[in-house]
């Protein structure tokens, strides 16, 4: 044991100084360092997009939808980046009131996806409901969000907001408890551990995700709201301190308050790199919708370092989605340069954007450019390098005792994925 934490160390310390260089290198490309266009003008079926998604939709005159309609050449592009981004059920509902506008099987096709996505919710809300009363049969505090809650609370129907599984979050200590109630219902997880990967994967992870009669990867029981490797320490036991009531399927729940609802939904945005529309329009429904305190939100988030995060959320969700952010806000992340080219790489990336790869160097020096405080940054590293998962346990299974060695297993792998040269 002496000499593998010597070598732990010795690798640990080679091995974060080159993390820490290569993630902190500016990139190859400058920035001008000035908020790019809110809409994207070579891509019609996008700006189309934007307009059925924003905000006040339902108010845009017959006259501003016929322009946007009139760009679009490619309807199946249309369809295909509708479903890409979440936001089927809110284009159907804005281009259902110009039939006339769009071609019949188009629109033929978005009641289809529509109609098959409100079946879908009304079965999840109903299996949700299940889910808590079992819970709660056993004494488990639990915390629905997103999915159903999000679809009543936040767009005012249970048929706008598209979702393919169910979040609950629990706390850390009644989630074997969680798990044994879940298994009466029949389900089971996806990935089962030992016993001593479940104790470590406890301090470590942030989810277990289960599959049931209604198929895979159904429900996910959270304990954090996101791995610890990201160094956003969310105060989970603050969280069902403050949670309130609310009505989902005709039931009254608990859910988180508005502030922290807001913070978790944009954290969870920026650990995706914003890719995907309905992100963004579930945080500008949460401006729009829930009575913020923005003092609060403010405060939480200079705790949490994620000043940045949620100004980037803010800004994209204002410029693009109508937003209605207080202008002090506004101005302020206006004059940070790393938000502005922020901001700017999205509206670049985002009309063909596809899932980071998680362990890709771009990806990571992205997460370091998101946190504003160096300590931060260094925590995310050091985390990163030194926190094993289950990519590092499928090697090569070791006893308890030995889970150190894990931590070298992972600077490795790590350092493999991250510095190889590319395939040809």
């Amino acid at each position: 044991m002496y000499y593998s934490v010597r070598i732990w160390r010795a690798a640990g310390a080679g091995a974060l100084n080159v993390f820490m260089s290569s993630l902190t290198s500016p990139p190859t490309t400058a920035s001008d360092y000035l908020l790019g266009p809110a809409r994207f003008p070579t891509w019609p079926a996008l700006e189309l997009l934007l307009a059925c998604s924003a905000l006040g939709t339902q108010q845009t005159s017959f006259s501003d939808l016929q322009r946007q309609l009139g760009a679009v050449r490619d309807w199946q592009q249309v369809l295909d980046l509708a479903e890409h981004h979440g936001v089927i059920p809110l284009v159907y509902q804005t281009l259902r009131r110009v039939p006339d506008a769009i071609p019949a099987k188009t629109l033929e096709d978005l009641q289809q996806r529509y109609e098959h996505n409100a079946r879908r919710n009304l079965k999840f809300t109903a299996e949700l409901l299940r889910i808590l009363d079992c819970l709660d049969a056993h004494g488990i505090a639990a915390i629905p969000y997103k999915g159903p809650v999000l679809a009543e609370t936040v767009y005012g129907d249970l048929t706008l907001r598209e979702f393919s599984d169910l979040d609950i979050l629990v706390r850390p200590a009644d989630v074997p408890r969680a798990k044994l109630a879940l298994r009466d219902l029949g389900y089971s997880p996806n990935s089962p551990f030992t016993p001593a990967q479940e104790r470590a994967y406890l301090k470590s992870g942030y989810e277990f995700v289960f599959d049931g009669a209604a198929g895979r990867n159904l429900l996910e029981i959270q304990f954090a709201i996101l791995p610890r490797f990201y160094a956003v320490d969310f105060d989970l036991h603050a969280f069902f301190e403050r949670a309130l009531p609310t009505s989902v399927g005709g039931r009254m729940v608990r859910t988180l308050c508005a502030e922290d609802l807001l913070l978790a939904l944009c954290a969870h945005a920026a650990k995706h790199a914003w890719i995907r529309l309905c992100w963004l329009r579930d945080i500008a429904g949460v401006v729009q919708s829930l009575p913020l305190q923005w003092d609060a939100v403010n405060r939480r988030a200079t705790e949490l370092g994620v000043d940045r995060i949620l100004g980037t959320s803010l800004l994209l969700a204002s410029r693009w989605l109508n937003a209605r952010v207080p202008d002090s806000l506004q101005d302020r992340w206006r004059n940070d340069r790393e938000i502005a080219d922020l901001f700017n790489e999205i509206a670049r990336q985002i009309p063909g954007a596809e899932q980071h790869s998680s362990e890709s160097l771009d990806y990571f020096r992205l997460m370091l450019r998101l946190r504003e405080r160096g300590t931060d940054k260094l925590r995310f590293a050091f985390r990163l390098l030194f926190t094993p998962s289950v990519g590092e346990w499928s090697v090569v299974s070791l006893p308890e005792p030995l889970f150190p060695l894990y931590r070298v297993i992972r600077i490795f792998r790590l350092s493999r994925r991250l510095f190889s040269p590319p395939a040809e």
